[in-house]
């Protein structure tokens, strides 16, 4: 889900752009007209609404030619910071020009000043936000977005170029693979190699994390390409075709994936995937998580300290269970939890695998003997959860989402059980309220999909609404 690379999420951002810019207005209008200060007064002729209305024209021309709108771009500040400036200076320069055209006269040039400095000031922090934001993304973490290009040669190269020639690192070339297994080892572009062959594909799809594959092949000459492109599309790994019209050889029908033109870097590209494509609401998720993560982290900070003063107290281990869990796409993070069992629980789990409740690859039992009397409680409650806010707080998990699973978890999934990868992992989902190990695993992997592929941001509320009374009544184990 790369939403800063959607076109209209670059609208929208605009669009709040000249929100501010009107804002800016307003509060410049009030401190003139009514704080004391020595420059303070207003001239009532001017119809200040007209004013407004041209300056907001003036900015729209002036940030859609100054402004370029990729919103998590990595770009130095002081340019982007000098880009805004320039935009606003020349929005103002626009707008003195009209008032003269239109024979509009007695608007005060410190109220015109000071307007331009407080819109400048609020896009640039607008601006430092968003670059927050995607720090916070988990692509942006373990070296950005990993891209797999299928080729090697001069179209190949043009499109690594054009994203290394985008002075953005978002984005990793992990390898190339080529038709010519000869080849691998060589290198194609700069710190670019051949990592395989084009019959790897699967194989590095299933054991690299790999979030795009961009096809800068001709199709007609990949054996099986449409069954390489729907084995992607059943992992959740998006997909990115340089045309070469000849999409015939492609023309199947996906089971998931949304298709779509898009460009990318300057180039069009025919792009599958299989995550949401509600960029604005996927933002508006990431801000959710991240204040209401914070707010729960301070508002249940007397509680965090009294479950760690518990669990010290009934046990000699550490407070903390700390372990290594798959994000999205498969990276790997720690997940942070309260301990529940006793100290050496990871060296008795392999005593207790004939007592497993759950099918599948997952390790679950009812009344698990390991478990102290003060985590019985923390599970019956998922109190043991609530560590998991740092982890949303640092941008590994959400507070909705597919549970994260354990990397062996993840090696004994079937092909199309690895696209609950493909969206971010959270503290709770479907499956957290409809009964947990009362249900199967192959039942869980469809309700994880079917979050993913029905995902809306009532859904998210309905589910962490659902999740507060689970907690309540204690049925969260």
């Amino acid at each position: 889900m790369h939403f800063w690379r959607n076109k209209k999420l670059t609208q929208a951002i605009m669009a709040l752009d000249l929100v501010l810019v009107g804002a800016s207005f307003i509060f410049a209008y009030w401190v003139k007209k009514y704080m004391a200060t020595p420059f303070q007064g207003l001239a009532t002729q001017p119809n200040y609404y007209i004013v407004l209305s041209l300056l907001l024209i003036a900015s729209f021309y002036s940030f859609k030619t100054l402004i370029p709108y990729t919103p998590c771009s990595q770009e130095r500040f002081l340019k982007k910071a000098s880009q805004i400036l320039l935009a606003n200076l020349s929005a103002l320069a626009l707008l003195i020009v009209a008032l003269y055209i239109l024979h509009i006269q007695n608007v005060s040039r410190i109220f015109l000043l000071l307007s331009c400095t407080l819109a400048t000031a609020l896009i640039i922090a607008r601006h430092l936000v968003m670059l927050h934001m995607a720090s916070r993304c988990t692509h942006m973490q373990d070296k950005g977005i990993k891209i797999l290009v299928v080729g090697t040669k001069e179209r190949a190269k043009e499109t690594i170029k054009s994203i290394y020639d985008n002075h953005d690192n978002l984005y990793k070339v992990v390898g190339c693979l080529d038709l010519n297994g000869e080849k691998i080892g060589k290198r194609v572009y700069q710190d670019v190699l051949v990592i395989g062959e084009v019959n790897d594909f699967k194989h590095i799809l299933l054991n690299q994390v790999i979030d795009e594959v961009i096809f800068a092949i001709p199709l007609r000459r990949i054996p099986n390409a449409s069954e390489q492109i729907s084995f992607a599309e059943k992992l959740g790994v998006e997909i990115r075709i340089i045309p070469d019209w000849q999409l015939q050889k492609i023309m199947f029908r996906p089971e998931t994936a949304s298709i779509s033109f898009e460009d990318f870097m300057g180039m069009p590209t025919l792009c599958l995937s299989s995550t949401p494509k509600k960029d604005l609401d996927i933002m508006v998720k990431g801000v959710m998580d991240f204040t209401l993560s914070l707010a729960g982290l301070i508002v249940l900070s007397p509680i965090l300290l009294l479950i760690s003063l518990a669990i010290k107290i009934g046990s000699d281990g550490p407070v903390f269970f700390k372990q290594i869990r798959c994000g999205i796409n498969g990276r790997h993070f720690e997940v942070y939890k309260f301990s529940t069992m006793v100290e050496d629980a990871e060296l008795l789990k392999s005593q207790l695998s004939s007592a497993n409740e759950m099918d599948g690859p997952v390790f679950k039992i009812k009344d698990d003997p390991r478990v102290t009397t003060v985590g019985k409680f923390l599970r019956k409650t998922s109190l043991d959860e609530l560590p998991q806010l740092f982890n949303v707080l640092k941008g590994e998990m959400s507070l909705v989402g597919p549970r994260p699973p354990l990397p062996e978890e993840v090696e004994a999934y079937l092909p199309h059980q690895r696209r609950r990868l493909s969206m971010k992992p959270g503290i709770t989902c479907i499956w957290q309220v409809s009964g947990r190990n009362r249900i199967g695993f192959e039942q869980w992997m469809k309700l994880d999909l079917k979050y993913i592929d029905n995902w809306s941001l009532w859904l998210d509320c309905k589910l962490l609404a659902l999740t507060v009374r689970a907690v309540v009544k204690g049925t969260g184990h």
